[in-house]
This record gives C-alpha cells, structure tokens and sequence, in this order.
C-alpha cells in the first residue's frame, strides 16, 4: 500500500457492512486511523439498532495493525452528528476527511409510496448527510480561523438513481439528486477553509442493491477472477479523494463501477433559441421540438 492516508483521521458513516466497512478498512489500510459509524439497523432501517456490525469492522482493523474506534449515534440527528464530530476529535485529537455513506431503502411505486417511507429515507440519505457535514464544518471553519487549516475532505455518497431516476425509488432518487446539490453548495462555501468536497454515484453489491440487480451482481465463480461488483473496487476512489493527494479537485461527482471511474457532468445549457420578445404557446412548443430534437437524449431511468 502506499499510505496515501497516513496520519489522516477519518469517518465513515453506514461503515458497519457493504461500501462503508470497504472504505473503512480501506483508509485503514492506507495509514488513516478510522471512526466506524454504523446503527445497525435492518436494511429499511428497522430492527432497533445494534453496536455489532461497527465493532466488528473496528476489530478487523485493529487485528490488522490499524487504528479506529466505533460511533453507534444516529447521523441524522444533530446530537447524532455532533458526537460523530467529538468522537473523532475525543479519539485521535483532529478531523481530516469525511465519508458520508449511511442510508437504507424503503421502495414503493409512487402511487404506493407512503409518507413514512418517504420522510424516513429523506432523512437517514439526506439529512444523515447534512448534519455530519455541518458539524465537521464548523469545525474546520473553526481551525481555519485559529490558523490551523486543514486539507479537509468530503466525499458524499449520491447514486445513479439521482443522477438518471429509478423506478419503485422515488424517495431515494431524490435524496440522492439532493445531495449532489448539497455537494456542489458545500464545495463553493467552505473552499475557504481549506475543505473539498466530492460525491460518488457507486455501484456495487450490498444489501441495498442485491434485490435490484439480482441477475448481474453475482460474485465470480473462478478463484481469482475480478469480482467486478465487490464493494472495494469503489473504495481506492474514495480514499483518493479523502487524501491530501486530491489536491484541487472540488464540486465534482463521480460515478465508480468495478474498475471504471467516470466524471459525471449534470446540468448544462444545450441548444437555445431566443426570440428577444415573449414567446406565444404555439411558438414555444415549435422552438422547443426543435431544440430537443438538436439536444442529447437523457440516459435511461433505471428499471424502465
């Protein structure tokens, strides 16, 4: 390994099994002393929470040489997400990167889709997002103030269902759409204090996708093979932009999948047309049929 990490403290939250417990043992592997934050929870968030699946991360690291400690707060909270910050802070004296990566499903079709399922995935994707975020925020604002500004990092965890849509995961893909928007803020208003902050559209396998991509994520067969979907093949991405070493690169999401990475780029203007006076009904839809026809086609939504 080449210690990309080294002397780095770093959090990883939903870091108890599939992509968290990789990019935990991961920095691990490259020097970082790690905070493994994991509920517990069942794959819809229920089942009343358990300290195991994070302490059992934090055991393989330190049976290996490395260094980390276990959170079992709610990220979604505020108290939650300050004692994130504090542990980190309690533990190993500073704070380097961030890995906001917890989250749960609870899929319907639309017109299925209660309320519940809706404000309960909004919250642990979207708020589990913010708060973690605000609280290591202020406190990096905090060093940078003091003079002591760090080379902090941020890496969100969006997914291709926001940034392409995915049927029977409304609630999800907008959680996830939302955090690419909270990326792109964040990345503009803390640059000032030494903090750089990227997302990740990972595809993998987990408990969160074994259902919706049943027929291709099979692990391999043959020893040895490249398990293209195994969770760790995300990770050396994720320890890159949680380095030092990803100097200047801010406000970007990434897609990574098996050994692929790709820089996404969302929203920008296409064709345009301007009349210099208002437009009737008639005309716009003219206008409009013109420029799509002369626009790029959006990629497919997952499961259409």
């Amino acid at each position: 390994m080449t210690g990309i990490a080294d002397g780095r403290v770093v959090i990883v939250t939903g870091a108890g099994r599939g992509l968290g417990r990789a990019h935990a043992l991961a920095f691990a592997a490259e020097g970082a002393k790690v905070v493994v934050n994991d509920l517990g929870v069942g794959l819809d968030g229920g089942g009343g929470g358990s300290a195991g699946p994070a302490q059992a991360v934090v055991d393989e690291i330190r049976a290996l040489g490395g260094e980390a400690v276990a959170h079992g707060g709610d990220v979604a909270s505020g108290e939650g997400a300050a004692s994130l910050v504090a542990a980190a802070l309690d533990a190993f004296g500073r704070l380097d990167t961030l890995v906001n990566n917890a989250g749960f499903l609870r899929d319907r079709m639309l017109v299925n889709l209660d309320e519940d399922a809706w404000d309960a995935v909004m919250r642990v994707h979207l708020k589990g997002h913010f708060l973690p975020l605000k609280h290591a925020a202020a406190h990096w604002r905090a060093e940078a103030k003091a003079g002591r500004a760090a080379a902090a990092r941020v890496v969100n965890t969006s997914s291709g269902a926001g940034l392409l849509g995915s049927v029977g995961q409304g609630n999800y893909s907008a959680a996830k759409a939302a955090i690419v928007g909270l990326t792109l803020v964040a990345a503009a208003e803390l640059a000032r204090y030494g903090v750089q902050v990227n997302a990740i559209a990972p595809a993998a396998r987990t408990r969160m996708t074994e259902r919706a991509f049943a027929d291709t994520m099979a692990a391999p067969s043959s020893a040895g093979a490249f398990d293209a979907m195994a969770p760790g093949n995300v990770s050396p991405l994720v320890v890159w932009l949680g380095s030092a070493a990803s100097e200047g690169v801010t406000g970007r999401v990434f897609e990574a999948e098996a050994g692929r990475i790709t820089v996404m780029e969302g929203w920008r203007a296409g064709p345009s047309a301007d009349k210099g006076a208002r437009w009737t009904p008639a005309e716009a839809g003219e206008a409009t049929l013109k420029l799509l026809a002369a626009s790029e086609p959006p990629g497919p939504v997952y499961g259409a």
